[in-house]
């Protein structure tokens, strides 16, 4: 009798040990959308909580009232008469105002804040400061990072420092990144959440953001957009590092690479699974615009060329170059020609201008 009379106190203990755990637990992961390492990444979940406070202050007070009309108009509350029975009641102008003026003013708030935020926040907008207390110096030029999201791999090119790497990411802290993405395939979406919000990449596209990062660390970069089997482990670490410690990343690199020209990026570029981290020492010179304009192949026209040459006349133009290609497909030989045709007018046009 005595050890059944325990069982329950020992049950509600249980439970409560296994709450606090879970509250530890819960206390000691870092929520990143809300406490970031980057400015325009804690600018963005300031709007999430600012956003979040006004919708409490229409939620809060329904919730509360509603509970309160539940228990005072209860069948068991003995305060109530015949004398609150009202069933010709149907209108309120004072209740109307306040049901009405109180959401509105709440929409046309969400919506400056909203529209302010999006203009500010533009991801192809540069930056125009560091943190919420350092404004950007006059003359600083951003790192540009030229990004390639591949099956199912990050390729990263640094074009200042001409270095490129897979699954590693680097930048220096409090200094501007200007990143350019496109993607070898599908559609898929670069997310950095101590960085920015994601945004996407896609073949024969180019997409930008701007961004910074404010403490030195190691942060998880991910694809935040289905692309296939091999999506889950589509994972990248962003080192943020002080100027020397990144000058030492970028001469690691540089030491151990190998070199990254068309033949390798094409193997590269094959569907290939949780990737390890390579560096590449250098890197072919335009490789990142033949991957932009899906050129890279021997023999491709890039999307640029066909874009001009359509935007010239298109068949009628070949023709009037002396080349008579097929309705169809027509050879890498005469995608040269084209090329080196629609080169040449460029550059007449550009001589001819004042």
């Amino acid at each position: 009798m005595f050890r059944q009379s325990l069982q329950w106190p020992l049950r509600v203990c249980r439970w409560s040990a296994s709450a606090g755990a879970v509250a530890a637990l819960t206390g000691c992961a870092q929520a990143v959308v809300l406490n970031p390492a980057g400015d325009v990444a804690a600018q963005q979940g300031q709007l999430v909580v600012q956003a979040t406070l006004l919708m409490l202050l229409i939620i809060v007070p329904v919730i509360a009232l509603t509970l309160w009309f539940a228990w005072k108009y209860r069948a068991t509350n003995t305060a109530n008469t015949e004398a609150d029975y009202a069933p010709d009641w149907h209108h309120s102008t004072v209740l109307e105002l306040v049901i009405w003026s109180g959401p509105l003013l709440i929409v046309i708030a969400l919506g400056a804040i909203t529209w302010i935020g999006t203009h500010k926040l533009d991801p192809y907008r540069p930056l125009d400061r560091i943190s919420a207390t350092q404004a950007l110096q006059p003359g600083v030029q951003p790192l540009e990072v030229q990004v390639v999201a591949m099956d199912w791999k990050w390729l990263f090119f640094y074009p200042e420092q001409g270095i490129a790497t897979v699954n590693e990411l680097a930048a220096p802290v409090n200094r501007p990144i200007l990143f350019k993405l496109t993607s070898t395939t599908t559609m898929n979406a670069f997310y950095v959440p101590d960085l920015a919000g994601m945004i996407y990449t896609m073949p024969g596209m180019q997409t930008e953001l701007n961004a910074v990062i404010n403490k030195a660390g190691v942060y998880e970069g991910k694809s935040s957009h289905y692309s296939g089997a091999g999506f889950s482990g589509m994972t990248f670490k962003f080192h943020g590092l002080s100027d020397a410690d990144f000058e030492q990343w970028v001469q690691k690199a540089k030491a151990e690479g190998q070199a990254l020209d068309r033949p390798t990026f094409v193997k590269l570029a094959e569907p290939s699974q949780r990737d390890p981290v390579q560096r590449f020492a250098t890197v072919e010179a335009g490789l990142y615009d033949k991957v932009l304009n899906r050129c890279v192949e021997d023999g491709k026209m890039c999307m640029h060329h066909m874009m001009a040459i359509d935007a010239m006349g298109g068949e009628a133009y070949a023709r009037a170059q002396g080349l008579n290609l097929p309705q169809d497909i027509c050879t890498a030989e005469e995608s040269v020609q084209v090329i080196a045709a629609l080169d040449a007018k460029v550059a007449r046009y550009a001589s001819d201008r004042p």
